[in-house]
Parts: C-alpha cells; structure tokens; sequence
C-alpha cells in the first residue's frame, strides 16, 4: 500500500505542473538550441559529468535533467509526480535530448535499483529536495549504495536556517529538525512568483492567482541532520557552502535581483544564509 503522505504529495504536485509550465516559453526550443537552466554551483560541485552516468532524483520536469544530459552525461531523472514526468519525457522528445524518466516514489526507486545493482557516477538532487523525505537515513543509504566506487553525491538546497522566517522577513519559526511534519495548503506557484528567475526560455504570465487544490505534507531537518546520514552512509563529504542569496526562486518579499537569476535580501535584512550546497564522495575501495 502507498505511503499516505507520499500519495498525498503527488497529488499536490500533479495539481501545480500546469501551473509552473505555463509561465516558460517553449522550453524544448530553448534546450534544442544550447539553452541551460543550471546555475554555476551545482555544476561545480558535480564536477565533469561527460560521459558519466548520471541521476537526478526529485527531477520534476525535466529540464535540468536534460541540460545536465546536453552536457554528455547519460541521464535517468526520477520523481513522485506522474504530471511531471509525463511533461518530462515530452520535453526530452521535443528538444531532442534523450534522457529516461521514471515516475517513483523515491524510496521505491532506490530500493529497486539496488536490488537490480544499478550503478551510477555522480547522483545530484537540487532546490526544494530534503523537505519530502520522511527518513533521511534510508535516501542517504540507498545513495550511498547506488554510488559507483569514485562516485559523487552533488546536493544544492534551500538553508533550513531560511525556514525561520516569515515571507515578509520576520524571525517567527523554530530550526527545522527531527523531520517534524508541516503540513501546508498545497505546493505553490513559485515558478510564477519568480517572474523569470525559474524560467530561463523566457517568462510568461500563464495560469494566475493559483490556488492548489491538494495539500501537501513537508518534512523538517537540520544541515547536521542531512550531513550526519551521509557520513554514516558511509560517505565522505568533499565540500559544502553556504550562500546568502537564492538561485532562481523568490521565497520572500521585497527581494532584490541580481546577476545571473539569483535574488538577493533587501538592503535593509541582514545577510542570512538561503541556500547550501555539498558534495560527497563513495571512496574508490568501496565496493
């Protein structure tokens, strides 16, 4: 039987994808012709993916997925979301850069995949990715054990430390940890509320004042938390960073655009970090 909270997730997801691909212009166009929504961080810390067997897990719909798969890796995107995927495998068709996509529950995948001994050499999830996992120490053990020997695992999230504040920049929530369940109205429009920072092809106005249908369930961990997993995984972290601005999305109000689509506080809210990224590595002895 599914998992309740999962399939609830789903639903929520599936109920905002026409939402959030109403506002990118011919998405499958701009990829066709060298176009890339991947920001400068998470590639670094991929490091070279030419060549490398590649997955990207909670890949939504698609289109990191293939600009990562336009850069020569071989790619497999897995996420909760049929909508998604479905939009996904489309995209690759149009665009003409193959990848395979899986519809899953993520912990479904990685239990399959590991009994079938799929391997891959570099594994990357990215924004928005910790708050659906209900055991961190299972997602970490399934990569840990999916990793090639020399194999790396790239991570660019959303800094928990962020998710103290209110939107209009407010200190009003305790740290998130222990995977503490928050339960919200639905997964919101955030691709809209950006207004081009998640939509490099070009931004359209698309579906307006969206209002999910479907609630969804988060769950709420700490950095040490998702780092500690890792490492009992087995893994060995190789880098992480804190950033004090937002690659894309607009979580907050009166945010300023910078360079690059990344958005940045107000002059008058001190630097707090938004966003961290690591890396970890499977050592090239474990087998």
């Amino acid at each position: 039987m599914p998992d309740p909270i999962t399939e609830q997730n789903r639903r929520s997801w599936n109920a905002v994808v026409p939402a959030h691909t109403s506002h990118r212009a011919d998405e499958a166009a701009f990829l066709r012709h060298g176009g890339s929504t991947l920001f400068p961080e998470e590639m670094a810390l991929l490091g070279e993916i030419r060549g490398c067997r590649l997955l990207h897990l909670l890949c939504n719909t698609g289109a990191d997925s293939l600009s990562l798969a336009a850069q020569g890796a071989i790619v497999t995107g897995v996420d909760l979301s049929d909508a998604a995927i479905a939009y996904a495998r489309e995209l690759s068709a149009a665009s003409g850069i193959p990848a395979t996509f899986v519809q899953a529950d993520i912990y479904e995948y990685l239990a399959t995949a590991v009994a079938d001994g799929l391997h891959f050499d570099r594994i990357y999830a990215g924004y928005g990715v910790i708050c659906w996992l209900r055991d961190l120490n299972s997602f970490a053990a399934g990569i840990a054990r999916m990793l090639a020997p020399g194999g790396r695992f790239a991570l660019m999230e959303f800094h928990p430390a962020s998710n103290m504040f209110s939107a209009d920049w407010r200190l009003a929530y305790n740290y998130p940890q222990g995977g503490e369940q928050l339960t919200l109205p639905g997964v919101g429009d955030y691709v809209g509320t950006a207004e081009g920072g998640l939509s490099p092809s070009g931004f359209l106005p698309g579906v307006r004042d969206f209002a999910n249908p479907e609630p969804c369930i988060l769950y709420r961990w700490g950095i040490g938390e998702v780092v500690t997993a890792l490492a009992q995984a087995g893994l060995r972290l190789c880098e992480l960073h804190e950033y004090t601005y937002t690659n894309g999305e607009r979580p907050f109000e009166r945010m300023v655009q910078g360079e690059g689509r990344r958005w940045h506080a107000p002059p008058d809210v001190p630097a707090i970090p938004l966003m961290y990224g690591l890396a970890v590595e499977k050592d090239r002895d474990n087998e």
